[in-house]
């Protein structure tokens, strides 16, 4: 489980040498920097034992709390590239609480390769008394590229690189919420999850006019090491293209490519048991997926009682991502938070990944500062080592989630969850120890369907549930259609896992509800 915060903030930077990295920037600066040398160097990597670096953090900033912390913030005139005639700037993380080693960044400029030297002229340090000689030999702990998004006369913090291999994207009229980064490795394992580093940075300075950034990374772990190439296209939506070469220095359980890192603490599917004002909060309420073959699947998500691990089998996907569907701030009714202005993620293939699948983990989370949810591929097959794990793929940072489907087929709107009911005979209604769970469908062909379409449910359920009704009616509100089914749960320590869509004339007009009941501990009965 992740600890929010700025979402990483127990995660780690890394850096070179001093002497390694004079060397290299020198290196550098005599032949440009692209894509092909930053693979070059993982390679390097890859062949030596891994190196766990030092902190140089002072007791002070090594103590630092969060609300210190967040205290440094970069000065606007000393973004990088403020002299220069282009509409991005870079600002930087400073070091402080976990963030113990400081990350090198560089400038690539004319195909030259220069420093970003550290400076503390960059930062305001608040009403932090510290000492000059503290602060001397820090750096830097990540960065934020700065753009106008909203307004021509204001600057906007568009992306945000901190922690690990962790960064966030935004577009035109959202705020941070779920996270990507560029790898995951043996996540929800009993040996425990390894975060591999973003440890050195390129970042090339864009021309006057330019409305795309390119930067590279270097990735470092005692596992594995990688090359990146991103290039950001900030906009309405926020595209992210990610070029990814990993080489693995030893066996891992998990490899997972394109990972994204989100929050679910409750919503309609999995209502509060405490008293809230808000009725969800999540930062995504669902994975999904687009299978090589072109079936369309949504996963609601769950804060489980334990660990739950779902893997979707899937050659060749299209397309993956957690979603906020339902974004109507009525949904949450948070003005603080806004969790109807998150984006969404989705993660857009580029070529032929093959055999694998995309896995769910699910982890307990008792309130909202913790990152409880991840998602990435799984390939079935890792090649040997010395030859990279190459994957190309587009993340999409939006909040037109019914885009993402493009009409293809209707999609879930909501899914609520509640105690199974029936009407007696005096109207009045009366629990029948049920489980009920209404599915509401919209979208796609299902509001242009010909008059008196007969449209069918779809609907199965896994051995250790009994499906006892299924009703399908119209809902004139958001001219779709509404699924209620009522299951009976045979063991409530094992899941039950539900899948839905709808039909007509055999052929499917729905998108499949892939829904799983989590096993729980704290009820005992059974039917």
């Amino acid at each position: 489980m992740i600890k929010r915060g700025l979402k990483w903030n127990f995660l780690h930077g890394m850096v070179l040498t001093a002497s390694l990295l004079a060397a290299s920037v020198q290196a550098q600066s005599n032949q440009g920097f692209d894509l092909n040398q930053a693979v070059a160097r993982a390679r390097a990597l890859a062949d030596k034992p891994y190196q766990k670096p030092a902190s140089n953090l002072s007791p002070t900033f090594a103590a630092m709390q969060f609300a210190d912390y967040m205290k440094i913030q970069p000065k606007s005139e000393k973004f990088e590239w403020r002299d220069q005639k282009t509409p991005f700037k870079l600002a930087f993380y400073h070091q402080g609480m976990q963030f113990n080693a400081p990350v090198a960044i560089h400038e690539i400029i004319d195909g030259r390769v220069q420093d970003v030297g550290y400076s503390t002229d960059r930062f305001n340090f608040g009403d932090l008394a510290l000492a000059k000689d503290s602060t001397a030999h820090l750096g830097y702990a990540g960065f934020r590229v700065v753009y106008p998004l909203n307004r021509d006369d204001k600057e906007d913090e568009v992306m945000s690189v901190l922690g690990a291999s962790y960064f966030r994207v935004i577009g035109k009229g959202q705020v941070y919420g779920l996270s990507a980064r560029g790898l995951a490795i043996d996540t929800a394992m009993l040996s425990g999850e390894e975060f591999p580093h973003f440890t050195e940075f390129w970042i090339q300075r864009p021309a006057p006019g330019e409305k795309q950034l390119t930067f590279y990374a270097l990735l470092d772990s005692p596992r594995a090491t990688g090359a990146y190439k991103f290039t950001l296209t900030p906009g309405q939506d926020a595209l992210l293209d990610v070029q990814a070469r990993v080489f693995l220095r030893g066996e891992v359980g998990r490899l997972g490519i394109a990972p994204l890192t989100s929050m679910f603490l409750f919503g309609p599917n999995q209502q509060s048991s405490r008293r809230n004002f808000r009725p969800a909060i999540h930062d995504s309420n669902g994975l999904a997926i687009h299978t090589g073959n072109g079936e369309w699947l949504w996963r609601p998500l769950n804060d489980p009682q334990n660990v739950e691990v779902s893997s979707f089998e899937v050659t060749n996907p299209r397309g993956f991502g957690l979603l906020q569907r339902g974004r109507a701030f009525s949904a949450f009714e948070d003005l603080k938070d806004r969790y109807d202005l998150r984006p969404s993620a989705w993660i857009e293939p580029r070529g032929d990944w093959g055999r694998g699948a995309v896995q769910l983990v699910e982890i307990p989370t008792a309130d909202e500062t913790n990152d409880n949810i991840v998602a990435y591929w799984l390939p079935s097959q890792l090649p040997a080592r010395g030859t990279p794990v190459a994957y190309d793929y587009r993340i999409h940072w939006t909040m037109d989630e019914p885009a993402i489907i493009n009409n293809e087929v209707g999609w879930v709107k909501q899914t609520f969850h509640t105690d199974g009911e029936l009407t007696q005979a005096n109207l009045i209604r009366a629990f029948d120890g049920t489980t009920a769970l209404l599915v509401d469908f919209t979208g796609g062909p299902l509001g242009k369907l010909p008059a008196g379409t007969q449209v069918q449910p779809q609907v199965s359920v896994s051995n250790n549930g009994e499906l006892i009704d299924a009703q399908l009616q119209p809902n004139p509100a958001i001219n779709g259609w509404r699924l209620t089914l009522r299951v009976k749960i045979r063991n409530v320590a094992q899941a039950v896992e539900l899948r839905a869509a709808l039909t007509a004339n055999g052929k499917p007009l729905t998108e499949t509800w892939s829904y799983q009941l989590p096993p729980r501990s704290d009820v005992q009965r059974t039917f």
